[in-house]
């Protein structure tokens, strides 16, 4: 067996060992467990933290950000209960990590990434894997009305409050999934858009994310 091979197969039981762990944590769409399992995030990383790649936890990428951790995508994506050809936004696209997740799983992906660097180096990324996210570059906490509404919004940062233009630009029936409290420590809400001028609000885990910086976020 050649090297390569070696290295493949690796990833492979690591991938597999890692859906497990978070099955042990209560993740149960198996569409999102067979999403994880499928996407290589050791190259969405460093070369020097591969070894690292499918621990259960985040890790450091470019521009003071990180990739999150397994169990934190997880758990963001199925309260979206992503479904096939669903439409949605995602506030931070860091890695590109995220948005392949939901490529994945079939979602029509928007992105929004504040950091250059990061914006050319997951659009790059996502192109080579074969996903057709749309990304762009701006202040994610303002959304992108131009594609609006959307099915699911998830935000990959902590905010201060819940950013109003996110919440506007959700389907009816969508739902908006956002970390909120300070910028040590946030709880995961979710919002659903039960009818045009209705909503419903549900606080859930305690999570710890980067802030979300921007015009409707932190300074």
């Amino acid at each position: 067996m050649t090297t390569e091979n070696r290295v493949h197969r690796k990833h492979i039981q690591r991938r597999n060992e890692l859906v497990e762990t978070l099955r042990s944590k209560s993740i149960r769409d198996e569409r999102v467990l067979m999403a994880i399992q499928s996407i290589p995030r050791h190259i969405f990383i460093d070369t020097a933290l591969e070894n690292r790649a499918y621990e259960d936890s985040a890790l450091p990428i470019s521009c003071g950000q990180t990739i999150s951790q397994p169990y934190t995508v997880a758990a963001q994506t199925e309260l979206l209960e992503v479904k096939k050809g669903a439409k949605v936004l995602e506030i931070g696209t860091g890695s590109g990590y995220q948005a392949a997740i939901l490529c994945h799983m079939g979602a029509d992906v928007y992105s929004v990434e504040r950091h250059e660097e990061l914006y050319h180096k997951a659009k790059k990324m996502l192109h080579e894997l074969g996903y057709r996210a749309s990304l762009k570059l701006g202040d994610g906490t303002l959304g992108w009305s131009a594609y609006a509404p959307y099915d699911g919004i998830v935000v990959t940062a902590g905010a201060p409050v819940v950013p109003d233009d996110l919440i506007k630009q959700l389907n009816i029936g969508g739902r908006l999934v956002v970390p909120v409290g300070s910028q040590k420590s946030q709880v995961m809400v979710r919002i659903t858009r039960v009818s045009e001028d209705s909503y419903q609000e549900e606080h859930l885990q305690h999570f710890k994310f980067v802030p979300l910086i921007g015009e409707k976020g932190w300074d």
